[in-house]
């Protein structure tokens, strides 16, 4: 089975977070995958799902020299089914796309499907420069990513300010200049939808940003904190589980010191012939772990892999099964096959698999220019070896890759971070910002209320943007009233536009 191109991203960028030689990794954000054929049964209707369109997109928006005024075609995902249109000034809800293709995303945030109906929302999913089809330079992918100079024109700022000129243009051509906007985010667009809402308040009335840890910068956030929040994620689970875990590092390395250990630590974990190494292996553990977290939802999924419900109480079960002995081997591929081969259909893993079916690397710029967040650091209670986040590693590692040095101050002198409860206290409003506290990410996200219409809503079960997947039967009564929470305040804001509108209007 190919792990594709996510884990070797990670494997890749070990360097980047750690001074030791095990798999530090930092965690690339989740796209949310789903084949078609997967898609929620809520939307097997006989309406097409979207309709794809095009707009003509200017290349850089913050400069007048020539070359800023190419242009190319970015992608956005419309569905117009439930609008009460723009005769009736209904809402407009539009998706700030992530770093990958927008259809998966649009695949996967189904509280935007539900809840337009009850809104009479016209539906946007706006895709991310230089992600999907949304590629610069002609559409060629080779060129857009061929140097920093073509590379350049990728970030966040020219992201917000292309889906600022979309929705201006989109509003215009349907005749709803008085429609109001809802941008709605998760994970790295939900960092997008809230500086959205910042940076451009005249655009949109307010933003849902879920699990978008917009502190997760500079000495805002502790480097420990996303592993800290992994580890208590397994601990909660089995104290056993959590012993295994933490002692399995030096016994993978002291087995691939051993004359035949790589191979037997192939035959153990069922790697693929073509590749092994001790970090590679270490790499695959570690990307499942990550991922088994930040996914732990209350229902089956289809995130990155399918998974079963409560993937961290299963993967810790298989750790715990005492048909696997003394042998820690087994218990560690028992919890990983629940992450890799939970379909069963795997007979072997790839440790060599670059392929990026998904179209996810121009993560790497972006986590070499301004995307500095430090994940890497590991305490002694850490389910991983204890080590420091290291930034120097990350600029030996961006230097060789693209001859750049990182701006890791920027996103906070762009956006604010620093003392925000302060300082959006001052001028900003209409946020909603979810976490669910086993996310790892949610250590820098917001947690408290900043005003009364920046609002924090915190799940204590609550894992990676879950509230914006399908509602299933089996969801649990907190997530379905975190939902009813978010519904209720959108509706608020709303409401007061109209009634401001209408108040303009006399």
């Amino acid at each position: 089975m190919a792990t594709g191109f996510v884990f070797l991203w990670f494997s890749f960028f070990i360097l980047l977070s750690s001074t030791v030689s095990i798999a530090k990794i930092t965690p690339r954000f989740p796209s949310s995958i789903v084949r078609p054929e997967q898609l929620s049964a809520a939307l097997s209707t006989k309406n097409q799902l979207y309709e794809t369109k095009y707009f003509t997109q200017i290349l850089d928006h913050f400069n007048f020299n020539p070359k800023s005024y190419q242009t190319f075609q970015q992608r956005y995902l419309i569905k117009d089914t439930f609008w009460g249109g723009a005769h009736n000034n209904a809402p407009i809800f539009v998706y700030t796309g992530n770093e990958g293709d927008i259809e998966w995303f649009t695949q996967n945030t189904g509280f935007m499907f539900e809840k337009a109906p009850h809104f009479k929302a016209l539906l946007v999913f706006i895709e991310h420069r230089f992600y999907g089809k949304s590629i610069p330079f002609g559409g060629h992918k080779d060129v857009a990513y061929s140097n920093k100079s073509t590379l350049g024109y990728l970030s966040s700022t020219q992201a917000l300010a292309d889906y600022a000129t979309v929705i201006t243009d989109l509003k215009k051509n349907l005749s709803a200049t008085d429609c109001p906007v809802v941008v709605f985010g998760g994970s790295y667009g939900g960092m997008l939808a809230a500086w959205f809402r910042l940076k451009y308040p005249h655009i949109t009335i307010g933003a849902l940003a879920s699990s978008s840890p917009i502190l997760n910068f500079e000495s805002i956030t502790s480097p420990y904190s996303f592993n800290d929040i992994v580890t208590k994620d397994f601990r909660s689970e089995s104290e056993n589980c959590y012993k295994v875990l933490k002692g399995s590092w030096d016994q993978i390395e002291n087995k691939a010191n051993q004359l035949g250990g790589l191979e037997a630590l192939r035959k153990s974990f069922k790697i693929c012939k073509n590749y092994i190494s001790a970090s590679s292996l270490e790499g695959w553990l570690t990307t499942a772990y990550y991922y088994t977290a930040m996914t732990d939802y209350p229902t089956l999924s289809n995130f990155l892999n399918p998974l079963p419900a409560y993937p961290v109480k299963q993967m810790c079960k298989a750790i715990d099964n005492p048909t696997a002995g003394n042998d820690t081997f087994a218990k560690l591929y028992g919890a990983a096959n629940i992450y890799y081969n939970h379909s069963g259909t795997a007979t072997c893993f790839d440790l060599a698999d670059d392929s990026d079916p998904h179209g996810l690397g121009g993560w790497q710029w972006q986590a070499c220019t301004e995307m500095v967040m430090p994940t890497g650091g590991n305490n002694k209670e850490s389910i991983f070896p204890e080590s420091l986040w290291n930034y120097d590693n990350r600029v030996t590692i961006c230097k060789s890759m693209y001859d750049i040095v990182p701006r890791p101050n920027w996103i906070t002198t762009e956006f604010g971070g620093h003392d925000i409860k302060r300082v959006l206290k001052r001028f900003g409003s209409n946020i909603i910002f979810f976490n669910g506290l086993r996310d790892p990410w949610s250590g820098g996200g917001v947690l408290k209320n900043i005003s009364e219409s920046i609002v924090a809503i915190v799940a204590k079960e609550g894992a990676h943007h879950v509230d914006l997947r399908f509602s299933t039967k089996e969801d649990p009564e907190w997530l379905k009233d975190v939902r009813k929470q978010e519904v209720n305040i959108i509706a608020k804001w709303i409401a007061q536009y109209y009634h401001d509108l209408a108040h303009l209007s006399s």
